[in-house]
């Protein structure tokens, strides 16, 4: 499945003007980095994939279908997939989360 244009365009304009903002293609979607660091994609399973803190991501799942991200039969702590159909503020709040914990993390190199 391809990833969402239309989510990707609306992630795109909550960022604008973001710093050391950078788009890449990653696990079947279009993903969103700060400094290096993922913080939010366009995922191609559909919806959003969210970098959140490890040590708080358990507090998000289970809301309004929010899971966590599991990749070959593995969960990936501090990754959660949001199901797809977000508000204007539903997405606005899952975007900034995402970027605030990037931009928490050292940056990475090019």
């Amino acid at each position: 499945m391809a990833y969402d244009h239309e989510l990707a365009d609306r992630i795109r304009e909550i960022v604008l003007g973001e710093e050391n903002l950078t788009e890449q293609r990653m696990f079947g979607g279009l993903a969103f980095l700060v400094n290096g660091n993922m913080a939010v994609a366009a995922s191609g399973e559909g919806g959003l994939l969210v970098r959140v803190d490890p040590a708080t991501a358990d507090e998000w799942i289970d809301q309004d279908g929010v899971t966590p991200m599991v990749m070959r039969g593995r969960e990936m702590r501090g990754w959660l997939r949001v199901r797809a159909g977000l508000d204007a503020e539903g997405l606005d709040e899952w975007v900034w989360r995402g970027v605030t914990y990037a931009r928490s993390l050292p940056p990475k190199r090019p």
